[in-house]
């Protein structure tokens, strides 16, 4: 009887044991979350499904793939474009990226990762103004729809005597310009590309031409070593078993 009550109460030792030992383990995984932060209306890079009601896009695929690579998962935050870096600032993100142009300027406050889409700016006009609005001398003095905080925000300001009208989005800068509250709307090619390609762009087209050449990175905050150990290590394994170029092909088609 004795061997018995002893045999249960190790049992029982041993079980309590086995329970605590899952708890931390469950514990140690929860730990294990990229917390990401992005601009939601900024297709193909990220933008909210109409079917799912989930936020989807190349960025929002890339860096769940890198996250999986290194066993963690993603926690996604949204939230105006501008508000991305001053969030890494208060730490309230581990990453941000919404198709973010690596430029000195940005490179003195964040770090970067490894560049992962290559772009460049480019116009759109009102087809009725296609005669008058030729190039982006055609565009001084007038005034440009632009996305805040944005390269093509930027590019606007410096254009002689033009007015950058900035907006919170994309999309609304699409909007502004079929509406005449500007001559033209300057932003990333692929994201003004793919508003060509939807159904919301009549009586809209696209200057002939890149502006610039463009890399896009992922931010990271300076002095966080771990995170971009993590995301360094993630990227090299993606583009080293395919997952990189297959993500591309989906959203971008083959590379040429």
């Amino acid at each position: 009887m004795h061997a018995n009550s002893f045999m249960t109460k190790t049992l029982s030792l041993l079980a309590g044991a086995a329970l605590a030992l899952g708890a931390f383990t469950a514990q140690a995984d929860e730990s294990k979350i990229l917390r990401v932060g992005a601009e939601p209306s900024y297709a193909p890079f990220e933008f909210m499904d109409e079917t799912t009601k989930e936020l989807t896009g190349f960025d929002i695929e890339l860096i769940d793939a890198i996250a999986k690579a290194e066993g963690y998962t993603i926690e996604v935050t949204t939230m105006p474009f501008d508000a991305l870096i001053p969030a890494l600032f208060t730490n309230t993100i581990d990453v941000a990226l919404s198709a973010m142009t690596i430029t000195e300027e940005r490179l003195k406050r964040v770090d970067f990762s490894d560049p992962y889409y290559e772009s460049g700016l480019t116009i759109l006009i009102r087809e009725a103004d296609k005669d008058k609005i030729k190039s982006v001398e055609d565009l001084k003095g007038q005034v440009i729809c632009t996305q805040i905080g944005t390269t093509g925000s930027y590019y606007a300001e410096d254009i002689e005597g033009a007015t950058s009208k900035t907006f919170n989005s994309a999309p609304e800068s699409y909007l502004e310009l079929k509406a005449g509250g500007c001559v033209a709307a300057i932003n990333d090619r692929p994201v003004n590309d793919y508003f060509l390609a939807t159904g919301q762009s009549e009586g809209i087209i696209s200057l002939p031409g890149t502006l610039s050449a463009e890399n896009y990175g992922i931010a990271i905050r300076k002095g966080n070593d771990e995170v971009n150990a993590l995301v360094k290590s993630g990227f090299d394994k993606i583009k080293a078993d395919g997952t990189y170029d297959a993500l591309y092909t989906k959203w971008f088609g083959a590379k040429n």
